[in-house]
């Protein structure tokens, strides 16, 4: 037995070779799973560390908190607008495609393992999911940068496709064990399990955020242990009342992180550090709980399942379920590639040994084997697929420098960073051109390894990172200006006020918000104005519509002299000519 001073020793020594192994990983392309597993196998009691680990019970506990506070991170860091353009194939994917890769893997695993059939289901439902902790780490930090829908898709399947794997592993192995009947009763398990995961997960999100935006601590350090607190409430509580905790917690995190909680940026931080941690000890754990020499024993039929996974199984669901959301060939192709197995399947493969049912061992031995080929087949070889595919996209450059605020209640404030690439519509622009809304301020300009404090004639060059202070809700305007010209910007947002000065020409206007407001572009936006209104109509409150475009007069000072002009767009235009409206303050 270990004591307490060994097991620190041990822990601190297994993050440190983590981190170490992460270097090389990311040197040598290696996915960061097979490392961390290899470190565990190697530290086991038949590697050179000699630790005699075989807690089944132990390991399921561990791997599942850690699984947790992946998913919870995971949540945090994808923005409502990965669920708006993915919600519905990802929703196939992780539960038809789910059920249709366990389907085919088990009937394959049936006949070549000898299994039962129920048996053989058991295990391909066990890896029938994506797992969240390995996309999450390939897609966010593994050098992969694909088109958005499709990573969307990807995020947003492995943090919720869990539900159905938990729901055919536990329902299997309880009707093998006469727990449950084949039939209705496996239907109320898996609807129980959606339903009050994702009830409890946006109930304790949304109660959580509001908490976290209102509630006053006295130590910034506290708000990332409040969030790391409702993330483990709300998967206890779904667990509880027979619903998934996966499922909850990753809703919950997704909620928080959409809310805008105090301490925001220190909250992602903080859970960054944390899922690393636990994905270095998950892993490694699991790797100490393997044993090399059972591994070489079910290799070739192990292999033979894998195959079947991957290169049948895998792209039957996909193909099955994305045709319909208008995936191409080469889009369904990759995602058939990304069925990335990781510790949910590992840990999936403890039930039946906490079960005691007597192909056990085999399946664990196998799962485990099967999770090596995937991450080291489809995760070695991933940014070639997507290279071979054309699937790649430009990566962001990431920025020399980072500003943030940190206050302790909520601020209606942002820091953003923008790389000027070569065609950016802000490319070449003195800082005084860019047509910014009110109440923007570029805080910094970021040049090669020289900082640039920025002025009025200050030049943006390709290859800058401009460092933006601003409020959320003019963001989509700001970033029209700092888009390239090639791409297609996202739809300024219908009747929001823009405030613009008024001594911004026509021409800068027009340029970076795809406007046409006057033949000549020469003139100020105040010069336009008073162009089109009599002089009797120049007061605060006035209004001037050009098609679906409204500009309001919103200061003017003493000497008569427009300051600030508010523009709003119209959802459709309302006239066909120009035409001035009457409007109150």
């Amino acid at each position: 037995m270990f004591t307490i001073d060994t097991l620190i020793l041990i822990a601190g020594s297994l993050l440190l070779l983590g981190i170490a192994s992460n270097k090389f990983s990311a040197r040598m392309g290696v996915p960061v799973l097979v490392v961390f597993l290899a470190i565990g196998m190697l530290a086991g009691s038949e590697g050179i560390g000699g630790i005699e680990f075989e807690d089944y019970t132990l390991a399921h506990g561990f791997a599942t908190t850690a699984l947790c506070l992946i998913l919870f991170n995971g949540g945090i860091g994808t923005p409502y607008s990965a669920f708006r353009s993915a919600w519905k194939p990802a929703s196939m994917l992780a539960t038809v495609g789910v059920v249709v890769t366990a389907a085919i893997t088990g009937v394959a695993a049936s006949w070549i393992l000898g299994l039962s059939w129920m048996q053989g289901l058991l295990l391909g439902s066990i890896v029938g999911s994506t797992d969240a902790s390995v996309v999450f780490s390939v897609l966010r930090g593994g050098g992969v940068h694909i088109r958005p829908r499709l990573a969307n898709t990807l995020e947003v399947e492995s943090g919720s496709n869990d539900p159905m794997a938990i729901f055919l592993t536990v329902g299997l192995i309880e009707v093998l064990t006469q727990q449950t009947p084949f039939g209705f009763g496996l239907v109320v398990l898996f609807l129980n399990q959606a339903v009050v995961g994702t009830a409890m997960g946006l109930a304790v999100g949304w109660a959580g955020a509001w908490v976290l935006q209102h509630i006053r601590l006295e130590a910034a350090g506290l708000y990332p242990v409040m969030a790391t607190a409702l993330g483990l409430f709300s998967f206890g509580m779904a667990a509880e009342l027979g619903g998934s905790g996966f499922l909850a917690v990753y809703l919950t995190g997704v909620v928080i992180g959409n809310r805008r909680p105090v301490f925001h940026r220190g909250i992602l931080l903080f859970h960054d550090a944390l899922a690393w941690m636990c994905q270095i000890l998950m892993f490694t754990a699991l790797g100490i709980l393997s044993f090399p020499s059972r591994l070489m024993e079910v290799a070739v039929p192990a292999l033979l399942i894998a195959s079947v996974l991957i290169f049948i199984a895998r792209p039957v669901a996909v193909f099955l379920c994305g045709i319909p959301f208008r995936f191409s060939v080469r889009e369904l192709t990759f995602l058939s590639w990304v069925g990335l197995k990781g510790a949910v399947p590992i840990t999936l493969a403890t039930f039946p040994m906490l079960a005691g049912l007597p192909a056990a061992s085999v399946i664990f031995d196998t799962v485990f084997f099967v999770v090596l080929v995937s991450a080291l087949v489809q995760g070695w070889t991933l940014p070639a697929v997507a290279k071979t595919l054309r699937l790649e996209v430009p990566a962001n450059q990431p920025p020399p420098v980072t500003l943030e605020i940190s206050s302790l209640q909520t601020v209606d404030g942002d820091i953003v960073d923008y790389y000027i690439e070569e065609g950016t519509r802000a490319a070449g622009c003195m800082i005084k051109d860019l047509a910014l809304p009110e109440g923007v301020v570029i805080a910094l300009i970021v040049r090669e390894e020289q900082t640039v404090l920025p002025q009025g004639r200050s030049m943006l060059q390709p290859g800058d990172h401009v460092v933006v202070v601003l409020r959320p809700s003019i963001r989509s305007a700001v970033d029209r200006v700092f888009a390239p010209r090639r791409s297609q910007p996202e739809q300024l947002p219908t009747e929001l006020e823009f405030p613009l000065r008024g001594s911004i020409r026509v021409a800068e206007l027009e340029q970076f918000y795809d406007l046409r407001l006057s033949d000549n572009g020469e003139m100020t936006l105040e010069e336009l104005v008073r162009s089109k209104l009599h002089e009797d109509h120049i007061q605060i409150g006035a209004a001037l519509q050009i098609d679906q475009i409204v500009l309001h007069l919103r200061e003017i000072s003493t000497d008569g002299t427009i300051q600030y002009v508010g523009m709003s767009i119209l959802p459709q235009p309302e006239v066909e000519s120009e035409s001035s409206l009457p409007v109150d303050r």
